[in-house]
């Protein structure tokens, strides 16, 4: 049986996010942000319609993820050395002897444990599932989500079981 692969790659497709990320267990970057690039790819059969997923029901699904990252700050909970703290007020992220304190409404707090670019397409891939939910999920043998955070630097993630 034959696959097929449709990728979805527009320019609005984006959004702006500040984060950081830990590496080498005890070095932390700089607060500083990014204006992202996201893309998917989904391999599979064909449906009744002769299509692997509607074009434009993929493209919808993944800009409505992206609004609801853009212009935010980015928090990994997962993180073991990262300390994250909300209130209704403010949030608290701690490393070792850094401390940030961020008004809680400029916040994303995402069950990751670092934001990478990596785990970022892996956070968009597991929401783009759910979200479109056997829409999806019927005829995919593969998903890709790539993100870019700096024009031509792209961290993907690739899920085969569904």
């Amino acid at each position: 049986m034959a696959d097929y692969r449709v990728r979805v790659s527009k320019d609005y497709l984006v959004f702006s996010a500040g984060h950081f990320i830990t590496f080498n267990r005890n070095i932390c970057e700089r607060l500083h942000g990014h204006n992202y690039q996201v893309e998917a790819e989904v391999l599979g059969r064909l449906d009744d319609n002769h299509y692997v997923v509607d074009f434009i029901a993929l493209r919808d699904a993944l800009q409505k993820i992206t609004l609801e990252l853009d212009h935010y700050m980015l928090l990994p909970t997962e993180h073991p050395m990262i300390r994250v703290e909300a209130n209704d007020k403010e949030v608290v992220a701690t490393f070792e002897n850094k401390r940030w304190v961020f008004p809680r409404e400029d916040c994303i707090l995402l069950p990751i444990p670092n934001t990478t670019t990596e785990l970022l397409a892996q956070y968009i891939g597991e929401r783009l599932i759910r979200d479109m939910g056997t829409t999806l999920t019927n005829t995919a043998t593969q998903i890709r989500i790539a993100v870019d955070e700096n024009n031509g630097q792209w961290g993907e993630w690739i899920e085969t079981s569904f």
